[in-house]
C-alpha cells in the first residue's frame, strides 16, 4: 500500500478525500483519532483482495478531507449523515457494510442507528455499543476522574491540546500511537506516570517516545502520519471529543433504539476503552442490551488499541469472517 492515493469525493456538502480499492459489494471503513483512512492500509488491500469493494475516507478534519472550523460541526448527526452520503456515493443505490475503529466505531453503530437503509452490517473495532448514558460521556468522564488526568477531560479547552501536539507533531504522535499499543500497555510503561498525573496536567508529560518503536508503524509510516497532521493540524480531530454533550442532547432516541443490523465486535485484550469505566463490563452490557445480533466477538490476546495496524492478519481474518458469513 506504498500508493496511498485515493480521490476527493463530495458528501454532505464537503470534500473527502477517499482511498477506493476493488470491486464488488461496499466496506466502508471509518478510522478515529489521531488517524487516518491510511490507518487501514492492511485491510484496504486484504478485504478489496477478496472481492469487496474497499472505501478508507479521511473523515472530516482529518487528512486531505475538508475542516469545517467550528466545533458543533463536528457533532455525531454530522459525522453519520457524512457516512451515509458517502454510501449514496459510492455504493451505486446499495447499502454497505460499515466498519469503525476508536472514534469510528461510535460513527459506525450511530449510522446503522440512524440510516438504517444505508447501512446492511456493521463491525467496530475497540469501542463496543453501550446506548445513551443518564449523562453525556462528556459529564461522566469530568466525575469518574476528577481527582486525575483524563485526555477527553484535557480536550474540552479549544486551543490547549491542539498547541500541546502541534509544537512538535512528530513526538506527539509517537507517544500516544505508542501509550496505546499492546507493547507499552502490556508491560506496563507509561502507568506510574499516568497514575500520577493530576487533571490540571498536559497529555504527553511522562508518556515515553521508544526508540526504537514497535515493528507494527515503520518510519515511513509514521512520516505519512506526521506530513498530514501538520498540514492539516489538531482543531477537527479534537472538536470530535468537544461534541459530546451536543450528542446526547441532539440525540435522545439513543436511550431506547438499538443496532438491529448483524454485527460485530473485535478487540485486543488489553484494550484501554473497556476499562474506561471501573468495574463495568462494556461487552456484555453490549451483548446483553444493544446489540442482538452480535454475530461475531473476537477479543485478540495481548493486542492495545491500535488493533487493525498492531495485529492486521488476525483483525483481517476476523473481519472476512464476519463479512463472508453475510454473502
Amino acid at each position: 500500500m506504498n500508493d496511498w492515493q485515493g480521490r476527493l469525493i463530495q458528501a454532505n456538502g464537503l470534500d473527502f478525500h477517499v482511498v477506493v480499492r476493488g470491486s464488488g459489494p461496499l466496506v466502508l471503513l471509518v478510522h478515529g483519532w489521531p488517524e487516518l483512512g491510511y490507518s487501514w492500509r492492511h485491510q484496504v488491500a486484504a478485504l478489496s483482495e477478496a472481492g469487496y469493494t474497499v472505501a478508507a475516507p479521511d473523515v472530516r478534519g482529518y487528512g486531505r478531507s475538508e475542516k469545517p472550523e467550528a466545533v458543533h460541526d463536528y457533532s455525531m448527526i454530522n459525522m453519520c449523515t457524512d457516512m451515509a452520503a458517502l454510501v449514496d456515493a459510492l455504493g451505486g443505490g446499495e447499502s454497505a457494510v460499515i466498519v469503525g475503529h476508536d472514534w469510528g466505531a461510535p460513527i459506525a453503530w450511530t449510522t446503522a442507528i440512524l440510516h438504517p437503509d444505508k447501512i446492511r452490517a456493521v463491525a467496530a473495532l475497540s469501542v463496543p455499543y453501550t446506548g445513551r448514558g443518564e449523562i453525556s460521556s462528556t459529564r461522566l468522564w469530568q466525575q469518574v476522574y476528577k481527582d486525575r488526568f483524563f485526555y477527553q477531560n484535557y480536550f474540552q479547552a479549544e486551543g490547549v491540546a491542539e498547541a500541546e501536539f502541534e509544537a512538535d507533531m512528530r513526538t506527539a504522535l509517537r507517544k500516544v500511537f505508542y501509550s496505546g499499543s499492546g507493547e507499552a500497555i502490556g508491560g506496563q510503561v507509561n502507568s506510574e506516570a499516568m497514575a500520577a498525573k493530576g487533571p490540571d496536567s498536559n497529555m504527553l508529560d511522562g508518556l515515553v517516545d521508544p526508540d526504537p518503536f514497535p515493528a507494527w508503524l515503520s518510519e515511513a509510516e509514521l512520516d505519512f502520519y506526521v506530513e498530514q497532521f501538520e498540514a492539516g493540524g489538531m482543531r477537527g480531530p479534537l472538536n470530535r471529543y468537544r461534541c459530546q454533550n451536543l450528542d446526547w442532547e441532539e440525540l435522545p432516541q439513543l436511550s431506547e433504539l438499538k443496532v438491529r443490523q448483524p454485527a460485530a465486535f473485535i478487540a485486543g485484550s488489553l484494550e484501554p476503552v473497556l476499562s474506561f469505566v471501573p468495574d463495568v463490563d462494556m461487552v456484555e452490557i453490549m451483548k446483553r442490551q444493544w446489540v442482538p445480533d452480535l454475530r461475531l466477538s473476537r477479543i485478540i490476546d495481548g493486542a492495545g488499541h491500535w488493533i487493525q495496524q498492531e495485529r492486521p492478519a488476525e483483525v483481517n481474518s476476523a473481519l472476512l469472517e464476519f463479512l463472508q458469513g453475510l454473502d
